[in-house]
């Protein structure tokens, strides 16, 4: 069992629904994606081929950002607004759309962005799953 498992089986207002496993996932692969993201843009500030890498630098901050945010937003149970929560998943599947795509043009040379690539597919299937759910 996770940690962000173990909150919700320990909030006050604890419901069991379908989409748990699902928001469950979501909250982890973009925690993940999160962690991934800023070091593959810290790996690629260290590569000699910095200014190749400008695209996929501020790609990886982006999806950082955004995968940090829809993890805290999902990991509140109180007073939920699905159409909040369904926006900032679409956002979140777009954002490692983008990203995956662009660390995939490097995964060649970069092993850093062939990881951060793989953490972006997962949360963007994640993210699928849900909305399609909703």
């Amino acid at each position: 069992m996770s940690r962000a498992a173990d909150m919700f089986d320990t909030h006050p207002g604890h419901q069991e629904g379908p989409d748990r496993a699902l928001i469950l996932e979501v909250i982890e692969a973009a925690g993940e994606c999160a962690q991934a993201c800023t070091a593959c843009a810290d790996a690629c500030l260290s590569e000699e081929s910095v200014d190749s890498l400008v695209a996929c630098i501020r790609s990886d901050l982006d999806c950082a950002d955004v995968c940090a945010a829809t993890a805290s937003v999902l990991s509140r149970q109180t007073a939920t607004d699905e159409a909040i929560i369904r926006a900032v998943v679409e956002a979140c599947r777009v954002v490692c759309e983008r990203c995956g795509d662009e660390c995939e043009r490097h995964a060649d040379m970069h092993a850093h962005c062939r990881v951060c690539a793989e953490a972006c597919r997962r949360t963007q299937r994640a993210c699928d799953a849900l909305l399609a759910a909703f």
